[in-house]
């Protein structure tokens, strides 16, 4: 319990004191016009509040991530909390928050873009086909899961398919019409919803004197799993997760003022740490060890632990609750998912959105896809999500960073991150079944040796870019002109 609690403090802690000071190292400007004013098309650039902004947010970068991936990761015991509150602090809010507050500079461009103008051009189409397959990914599974969750919720009453069909629904009008109709209309009560049921369990957790592990050195390593790289790729959303940087342009086009980016970009990431502290904690201590949530997981996965643990810590009434505050996670990262899809091949194509035809024009292909992609078994392809995933938050932290360097910052704060998680991402691959299937010797010194000539090619970027004075933010002058 000590472990947990001082876990979730250190969080608060870090949104009050790294959190400050990574905004005051980017240099906030209060008085700049943001591209919801500047830029505003009635469509995606609309000015909204900083409740809604941040509970919107909050929904669109969590997904299952913040519940499924730790309760996996529960599986290499209190280990877990270390990697969510190290890597939420000092990796995942600061790429959060440099990722929205520099597509806030830059007219609310989305990672393509960005990766385009600070890393070169050529990288501009390598992470746009790494951006549209992820968001293709999620929210073709963002579609099966929630409808999975409901169709147990309801005891079979209501086929799947019609279900699956609703859902999808919903994802096109989401994906089509403007911002505020539906995402900022009906988001913060389903922000609340999510907030109220992990509030819950993490409070009864509490107390009731759960049994939750605390950290040791008997039980740092655990032996049923190697850590390095694996609970990287576990843990990703509730710690560091590239998706993110694919969600925050949204909210970088409908955010007041500079000022709030704080809040609503590092601040919802520290917020979806706690989350992920939260259903980490209740399934290492509900299922009596790793043996127990072992067995649940592999008879019916995550969201087996999520249903068990729900009705056993918050009734009946409170449970259901509780699930559907999980059903609507998925549901509210799908539906951004394809208008984050849409909204980056517009970007790529220079596809102007105000007009319904040209958003039909991009959703139709999309969704067709997404149908056809369905009826495909993922086991195999999604394994290669959490790899695309990490690798996308790592080309997130060093656009990040060659910001900050161009700009004559402390640009090793999004570096260091980056660099550890460029190691990370090599490894793996190097090392995985579906990668190269190189000994972990090998794949260990592949990783550094990759990295290594990875960052002197950095170097030479940023050096070479700040001799030509790479502009580091769209002139407001030129951008009214072509609003």
């Amino acid at each position: 319990m000590i472990t947990f609690l001082t876990g979730i403090a250190l969080l608060i802690v870090g949104y009050f004191t790294y959190g400050k000071f990574v905004e005051k190292v980017f240099g906030v400007k209060d008085e700049r016009a943001t591209p919801a004013y500047v830029n505003s098309d009635g469509v995606d650039y609309v000015p909204m509040s900083t409740p809604k902004n941040s509970l919107i947010q909050l929904l669109n970068i969590a997904g299952t991530g913040p519940i499924f991936g730790p309760i996996m990761g529960a599986l290499y015991g209190p280990v877990a909390f270390i990697w969510i509150v190290i890597g939420c602090i000092f990796a995942g809010a600061v790429h959060d928050y440099l990722t929205g507050m520099i597509s806030i500079r830059n007219r609310g461009a989305h990672l393509p873009e960005l990766a385009s103008k600070f890393l070169g051009k050529a990288m501009k189409h390598v992470v746009n086909a790494f951006a549209v397959l992820l968001l293709l990914l999620v929210g073709t599974v963002f579609v099966s899961t929630p409808a999975s969750l409901l169709h147990v919720l309801m005891d079979g009453k209501i086929a799947l398919g019609v279900i699956i069909g609703a859902i999808f629904l919903y994802y096109i009008l989401a994906t089509l019409l403007p911002v505020d109709k539906i995402i900022g209309r009906f988001y913060p009560y389903f922000g609340a919803l999510l907030v109220i049921s992990a509030v819950g369990v993490g409070v009864t957790l509490v107390a009731t004197g759960a049994p939750i592990p605390e950290l040791s050195l008997s039980n740092f390593h655990p032996d049923n799993a190697p850590i390095f790289p694996l609970i990287f790729f576990t843990i990703t959303c509730g710690a560091l997760s590239g998706f993110h940087a694919t969600q925050t342009p949204i909210i970088s086009r409908t955010t007041q003022r500079e000022k709030q980016g704080r809040k609503i970009f590092y601040g919802m990431m520290i917020a979806e740490g706690i989350i992920a502290m939260i259903w980490a904690a209740a399934a290492m201590s509900l299922f009596d060890g790793y043996n127990g949530l072992n067995e649940v997981l592999a008879a019916g996965g995550p969201g087996a632990v999520v249903s068990d643990v729900s009705i056993a810590m918050l009734g009946a009434i409170g449970g259901t609750l509780a699930i559907l505050g999980v059903v609507i996670l998925p549901i509210t990262s799908g539906d951004t998912a394809f208008r984050s899809a849409r909204m980056i091949i517009a970007e790529y194509l220079n596809i102007a959105q105000k007009k319904l035809s040209k958003r039909l024009l991009i959703a139709v292909p999309l969704f067709v896809v997404s149908v056809i992609l369905t009826q495909i078994d993922f086991n195999i392809l999604w394994r290669y999500f959490s790899w695309a995933n990490q690798a996308t938050a790592v080309i997130a932290l060093f656009v990040g960073a060659m910001y900050l360097y161009i700009a004559k910052k402390n640009y090793f704060i999004p570096l260091i991150p980056g660099a550890f998680m460029l190691v990370m991402v090599i490894t793996y691959i190097l090392n995985a079944q579906i990668g190269f299937r190189m000994s972990v010797s090998a794949s260990w010194i592949g990783g550094f040796i990759g990295t290594a000539i990875l960052m002197v090619l950095f170097f030479i970027t940023a050096r070479r870019n700040r001799v030509y004075n790479i502009a580091l933010e769209e002139d407001i002058s030129d951008w009214k002109q072509s609003a």
